[in-house]
């Protein structure tokens, strides 16, 4: 993830390089040559079909800088290996198109750095700049790399110039771009009266430590595993590895020592004509080396020890840590920067709460001086009232005694009317309790009326509804009057038919009451037939009423014996008898009903129009009658049925 992160920074260059018009695309084609080049470089096999079909001329115009990340992730990116490529061949690459246009270097040869520094100076620019784009550099991470070149030329750092510059450019205190950074070392602010070749040696010296990880380097004397000899190499010493070569240009290598956790640096006593011994110990074989003094030795093992403690961390590079330990410092300076400004603002809004609440105290003690100044002005004004009102009671107290005189004459004549009063009193009192019952009764009879006046207002709602309702079914009664003209009409003609048929009733009528003439002569015989049997009916019903006696509920005594022939003339007895009554009722029920047919016939002789509504209450009131001696008829029967309801013993009767 990291070496993708710095190859990116550097494909960013090439890549806004090939944007001549700084609208952020670059077109296919030459975006299809820095592919095939990127690819090149890094020895990532390719196909040149498959980079013709991606990147073929169509209507889409120009790629952007994410629209071509896909395709530089998936087929370059994601197929790197580290260690397959020379990482500053890469770079080389890309500075050689992004120098072309943004570095502008004086071609007469007055620049303080060459064009080869100046691409090394922008490899360590993009290995300490941020990882954020566009790519810039803090001015903590500027003066770290200045101070460090300036310690390689044994030249006292000065931080003047650099504060000066970051002054007079307040844009760029966030950070400052490669290209800015390069014109201020050529302007040779730091380097004055120092030779160019100093110059490129201190660069080459931190590009070695920084970008390649040389912890350090230098000659040594080295104790052969086979022979025994000692001889001198060249030392480079990195992270993961300790190699060493025939001389310093490096182009024999003559072997390595692989250094992780298990390894482990000693220091040697003096032996063999050699001082200042040390040995590198692994886990298959162990190196005896010797430096020229005690400061080489001791900072060979140092740099040593340090290497195997990254190791031992599992970490590759010891600037990479270095750089997140100085971005985790200044991230952290920058939150207690902001920090110490939240408190100084809280400070602040303290400050002036406080100055608030002074100003407020202030105010309330200045209304409190107010509230003592009239405190004593209302109490001098309530000392001279009291005065004035001593005065107006001594003044009040002599016209009383004076009055006291008047008034022990008058008590005499107020005692005599106190009496009066006294009697005034009690008539009073007697007074006012019939007054508080009257004024009970008026409550009460208040409240009556307004529950009256409640169920008077209520009743008037109600009648206002009926009212509606009333005046609906008068509009009903009008239709429906309407509708009974209409019937009366028809109904006279019908009277007048009606008519004749009771006239022709009348000439029945006649009939009947010959008839009943007839009856009535009937019934006068039947009549003195009841008489007589009446008679022995009277004695017989006495005889029985003496002998009969009423069953109550639940009595179980024993039934006498029944004789049927006696039961059967006395039941025989009690049928003539009412019988004969029933008859005497009918003729008498006959005659009042001839009564009230002549009477109704005289009536409806004057009115001739009702003949109809006549015949009809003729026939009601006969058939009443009928109903009437019917139930007369049956009464005297259940009468008889009920006081025999057990006949007398035979022996009793014959007694």
């Amino acid at each position: 993830m990291e070496l993708r992160s710095e190859l990116l920074k550097s494909i960013w260059y090439a890549f806004t390089a090939l944007d001549v018009e700084k609208s952020g695309k670059v077109s296919k084609s030459q975006l299809k040559v820095l592919s095939h080049n990127l690819c090149t470089v890094l020895h990532i096999p390719h196909d040149p079909v498959a980079l013709e079909e991606h990147f073929r001329d169509d209507d889409d115009g120009p790629v952007s800088s994410q629209g071509y990340m896909p395709y530089l992730n998936k087929y370059i990116l994601d197929k790197v290996e580290e260690g397959a490529f020379v990482k500053e061949t890469f770079d080389e690459l890309c500075w050689t198109l992004t120098a072309k246009k943004n570095y502008k270097h004086d071609k007469n040869g007055n620049c303080i750095i060459s064009e080869h520094d100046a691409f090394r100076l922008w490899c360590l620019f993009n290995f300490l700049s941020e990882d954020k784009y566009p790519l810039v550099m803090v001015p903590d991470e500027v003066e770290y790399l200045l101070k460090k070149i300036c310690t390689e030329m044994n030249v006292e750092w000065c931080a003047g110039e650099l504060d000066d510059f970051f002054a007079q450019e307040p844009l760029q205190q966030n950070g400052i771009t490669v290209w800015v950074f390069l014109d201020w070392v050529n302007s040779g602010r730091f380097t004055r009266g120092i030779e160019k070749e100093t110059v490129t040696m201190a660069v080459q010296e931190v590009y070695q430590e920084i970008i390649e990880d040389v912890l350090k380097q230098g000659y040594l004397w080295k104790k052969g595993q086979l022979r025994r000899n000692w001889t001198e190499r060249w030392f480079i010493l990195k992270p993961s590895i300790l190699c060493y070569y025939v001389s310093e240009d490096r182009k024999e290598k003559k072997g390595s020592i692989a250094l992780d956790r298990n390894c482990c640096v000693e220091i040697l006593s003096d032996r063999d004509g050699k001082r200042c011994m040390f040995c590198v110990k692994t886990p298959s074989r162990t190196y005896e080396m010797s430096a020229s003094d005690t400061k080489q030795r001791q900072e060979w093992t140092a740099a040593i020890q340090t290497a195997i403690r990254l190791q031992a961390e599992g970490k590759k590079s010891l600037h990479k840590d270095l750089k997140q330990k100085r971005h985790d410092q200044r991230a952290l300076r920058e939150k207690q920067k902001a920090a110490k400004e939240e408190e100084l603002q809280r400070l602040k809004q303290l400050q002036e709460e406080k100055e608030r609440k002074l100003q407020e105290l202030e105010l309330l003690k200045e209304a409190q001086r107010q509230a003592e100044t009239l405190l004593k002005e209302e109490e001098q004004r309530r000392k001279q009232q009291h005065e004035e009102m001593q005065r107006a009671l001594e003044i009040q107290l002599r016209q009383a005694e004076q009055a006291r005189a008047s008034m022990e004459a008058e008590m005499v004549l107020k005692e005599a009317e106190a009496d009066r009063q006294k009697k005034r009193i009690r008539e009073l009192e007697d007074m006012q309790k019939l007054l508080e019952e009257a004024l009970h009764a008026e409550v009460t009879a208040r409240q009556e009326e307004e529950a009256k006046r409640y169920a008077q207002t209520r009743l008037l709602s109600e009648e206002e509804d009926k009212m509606k309702a009333l005046m609906q079914l008068k509009e009903e009664q009008e239709e429906l009057i309407r509708k009974t003209q209409r019937e009366k009409q028809e109904l006279r003609q019908e009277m007048e038919n009606k008519s004749k048929i009771l006239e022709e009733a009348q000439k029945q009528l006649e009939e009947v009451r010959v008839n009943r003439q007839r009856a009535d002569q009937d019934v006068v015989a039947a009549q003195k037939k009841l008489r007589q049997a009446s008679s022995h009916v009277k004695h017989w019903n006495v005889q029985m009423n003496r002998l009969m006696r009423p069953i109550g509920p639940g009595d179980k005594r024993p039934t006498p014996p029944i004789v049927p022939t006696y039961r059967g003339s006395i039941g025989g007895q009690q049928e003539a008898r009412a019988k004969l009554s029933g008859k005497t009722e009918e003729k008498g029920n006959a005659t009042s009903d001839e009564c009230r047919k002549e009477n109704l016939h005289r009536s409806l002789s004057n009115c001739p129009s009702n003949a109809n509504s006549v015949e009809e209450m003729e026939t009601s009131a006969l058939n009443g009658q009928v109903k009437r001696n019917s139930v007369e008829i049956r009464k005297p029967m259940q009468r008889s049925s009920s006081e025999d309801p057990e006949p007398a013993p035979t022996e009793e009767l014959i007694r």
